[in-house]
């Protein structure tokens, strides 16, 4: 903390303390939440958000131990990251969506890593291959959008969370902005080719 002393000078620290947390830890949120509770007069379980909070940062902490591999393009990474989350969020859905919504949203997920790992290994030395090439790009782009209109019919169902479906939402568009990047990036480098 800084402090000006009478003659108007800043007394700067000479060591500053590091802070590890993260700004929204759960003793945070729940302490907003239960303030929040408090103002509009409604009852709070602080014990059952704290497990709720507890269940969501785990489910977060599996996207992060997903190796980021050298060899991998990031749009590929990003996909298995995409696909991870969903796995783990499908699997607490309701019995009654698991033969619906969590095979196909499961499906989807990997057939797109399938597509990108298939468009990777294709060489761009001719129009045929770019041609492959750009068909598998295609095909996963395909995929995430039909992935994310299964997601948002899960959502309203009621098979997965709101705040899971709005995560997996932002990681579809990551992951489609980067397969579009990507095949940009391939015509550019056709084109100078050619």
């Amino acid at each position: 903390m800084l402090q000006v002393s009478r003659d108007n000078n800043l007394k700067i620290p000479k060591k500053i303390e590091i802070v590890e947390r993260t700004a929204n830890e759960i003793e945070d949120v729940i302490a907003t939440k239960k303030g929040i509770a408090v103002a509009t007069h409604e009852k709070f379980n602080q014990k059952k958000m704290r497990e709720q909070m507890k269940v969501e940062e785990e489910e977060l902490k599996i996207i992060d131990k997903i190796p980021s591999n050298a060899n991998d393009l990031i749009v590929i990474t990003v996909a298995k990251k995409l696909c991870a989350y969903v796995i783990t969020v499908t699997e607490k859905s309701p019995k009654k969506f698991r033969g619906v919504f969590v095979n196909r949203m499961q499906n989807y997920c990997l057939d797109t890593i399938e597509c990108l790992l298939e468009a990777n290994f294709i060489r761009m030395d001719s129009a045929s291959n770019k041609v492959k090439r750009e068909h598998y790009q295609k095909e996963a782009i395909v995929k995430l959008k039909l992935l994310g209109y299964i997601a948002m019919v899960a959502e309203s169902s009621g098979c997965i969370l709101k705040k899971q479906y709005n995560q997996i939402s932002m990681q579809l568009a990551e992951t489609i902005n980067l397969v579009i990047a990507w095949k940009k990036s391939d015509d550019e480098r056709w084109r100078k080719r050619n």
